[in-house]
């Protein structure tokens, strides 16, 4: 499994690295970080293609289609770019920091949430029109689309909504973990990260009603005798290889795992920083890493944030198919 690390010639990655994120059906690589850019890599060129700074830290960023991306910042603001004209504006804003963002491809909606314990949907057609509001418990840490279902990590539950009708939430599960991060499983379910080193799977319809899911605790095999885990970050599944999933942790280590054997599979080499962010290719060829400082410990080294490109190799496909743990 082959890692390059990408080159920003002249103006590098300058603080955190919050978010990154392939395009639908490119490899456009877009990167939000704390030096408030947004920026746009043409991973096949190794070429930086778009870069547009602001006024404040970036927390979350998406692609709406190939031509336009949204991000939200810890000044509350929801801003949207034209990668092709290079222009931004502001599209909307919260209370309080707008912490998550999300396009829907099917309904056209724009999905934000924040530490106002707001989750709000504008339709992207109509330009800023803010068409619902909900109301959470909690500030939102994490969001994720799958299809027209918005599924949103409040304190230790996941509220899922369906975007068509998005009064209220159809489904709320109280999990046993503080979640980081929630990410989908395909049409199959959901997988959440914690804080304390946890992943927990939950599948919307089981086979066996008594078993819709489980959970455990993500140890690097290099410190398996540790008790202290360090947070799982992020969470992305294969788009080419069924149950195959991978996570990334605030020690810095990405970890390979299957899904249906609930082993670890591959276990990268330790990276220099954290892992603030995973995301595959829609081919699921690539997988890219954003090795980051993320401002969850006091004792971090702020050594320079990196982003790294792994071709998933037929080697790693072996060793899925093989169900082996190295």
């Amino acid at each position: 499994m082959n890692g390059r690390c990408l080159k920003f010639d002249g103006n590098p990655i300058q603080d955190a690295i919050s978010r990154i994120r392939f395009a639908p059906a490119s490899n456009n690589l877009l990167i939000s970080s704390w030096d408030t850019n947004l920026r746009l890599y043409d991973v096949d060129g190794s070429k930086l293609t778009f870069e547009a700074s602001g006024n404040a830290e970036l927390l979350d960023c998406c692609f709406q289609g190939e031509a336009a991306a949204f991000s939200t910042g810890s000044d509350c603001s929801i801003t949207r770019y034209d990668l092709h004209s290079g222009t931004s504006k502001i599209f909307g804003n919260h209370d309080d920091l707008a912490t998550c963002v999300e396009y829907s491809d099917e309904t056209g909606q724009v999905i934000t949430g924040g530490w106002d314990k707001k989750i709000k949907c504008w339709d992207s057609r109509s330009m800023k029109a803010l068409t619902c509001v909900n109301t959470v418990s909690v500030a939102v840490e994490s969001m994720s689309l799958s299809g027209y279902t918005a599924m949103v990590a409040v304190g230790s539950s996941v509220n899922m909504y369906d975007l068509r009708k998005f009064n209220t939430s159809y489904y709320s599960k109280r999990m046993d973990i503080q979640i980081k991060c929630i990410r989908p499983y395909l049409d199959q379910g959901f997988a959440a990260g914690s804080v304390e080193g946890r992943v927990a799977l939950k599948y919307f319809n089981p086979s066996n009603q008594n078993n819709d899911g489980f959970a455990f605790r993500c140890i690097p095999k290099a410190t398996e005798k540790r008790h202290n885990m360090p947070a799982v970050n992020d969470i992305v599944f294969s788009p080419s290889t069924d149950g195959a999933f991978i996570t990334g942790d605030n020690d810095g280590y990405v970890t390979i795992w299957n899904a249906q054997s609930k082993k670890r599979v591959f276990e990268m080499p330790k990276f220099e920083n954290s892992i603030a962010s995973l995301a595959y290719n829609c081919g699921g060829q690539l997988l890219a890493v954003a090795s980051s400082y993320t401002y969850q410990e006091a004792n971090e080294l702020e050594m320079p944030p990196r982003i790294y490109i792994h071709e998933m190799n037929d080697q790693h496909m072996s060793s899925f198919s093989a169900g082996s743990s190295k």
